[in-house]
C-alpha cells in the first residue's frame, strides 16, 4: 500500500526521470513512500542504492545551483513549500550540452526528479519557506562541493528563465 511509483522520462532530457509516488489522501492529509530499495535496484540501470540523504531549509527567493558531478545520481524532491527545479545537461560530449528543463515541485503533489551524473541541479524557492530533500547514489567517496562543477545561475548560454532576476545567492553561486 502506497509503495508504487510511476516513472516518466523528461520531455527533452531523456536521461532525467520524473518519479511520482502512489499517494493516499484523506481528511488528515496524505501519505506516500519516496524510496524503496528494491524499486530503485530493479527499475534503473545502473542499480541505484542511495548512500545518504540531505535536507535544505530555504527561505523565499533563495536560488541554489547550478551544481553537479560526474558520478552521483540525485533523487530530489520538495517536502514542504514550492520549488522551481532546473536540471541542466553539463556533459560536454552531449548533443544537449547546456540544455535545461524546468519543473515545479511542491509538497501538495509529491514527485521526485532523478538526476543522473553529468547533469547540474539547481532550484529557486517560490514559497515563503521550502524544505528540499536530495538523496545521493554514488560509489566511493562523496564528491563534496570542492569536487563538483558549478555553472553560474544566470549563464547566458544556458538561458534559464528564473522567477527572479535578483535571487538570494551564496558566494559560490554568484
Amino acid at each position: 500500500m502506497y509503495n508504487e511509483f510511476k516513472i516518466k522520462e523528461s520531455k527533452f532530457l531523456q536521461e532525467v526521470k520524473i518519479i511520482s509516488p502512489d499517494i493516499f489522501r484523506d481528511n488528515r492529509g496524505i501519505i506516500y513512500t519516496d524510496y524503496i530499495e528494491s524499486f530503485f535496484n530493479n527499475k534503473f540501470e545502473p542499480k541505484l542504492k542511495f548512500n545518504h540523504s540531505k535536507f535544505a531549509y530555504n527561505v523565499h527567493n533563495v536560488l541554489r545551483g547550478i551544481h553537479g558531478d560526474y558520478k552521483s545520481y540525485k533523487l530530489v524532491q520538495c517536502v514542504y513549500g514550492e520549488i522551481f527545479q532546473v536540471v541542466v545537461d553539463c556533459r560536454k560530449d552531449s548533443a544537449n550540452y547546456l540544455s535545461h528543463e524546468c519543473y515545479m515541485l511542491n509538497y501538495k503533489v509529491p514527485k521526485m526528479i532523478l538526476i543522473p551524473p553529468g547533469f547540474g541541479n539547481a532550484f529557486y524557492v517560490k514559497s515563503d519557506i521550502a524544505i528540499y530533500n536530495y538523496k545521493l547514489s554514488y560509489s566511493g567517496e562523496y564528491n563534496d562541493h570542492d569536487k563538483q562543477f558549478t555553472y553560474k545561475w544566470d549563464n547566458k548560454l544556458i538561458n534559464i528563465k528564473w522567477p527572479s532576476n535578483s535571487p538570494i545567492l551564496s558566494s559560490r553561486d554568484k
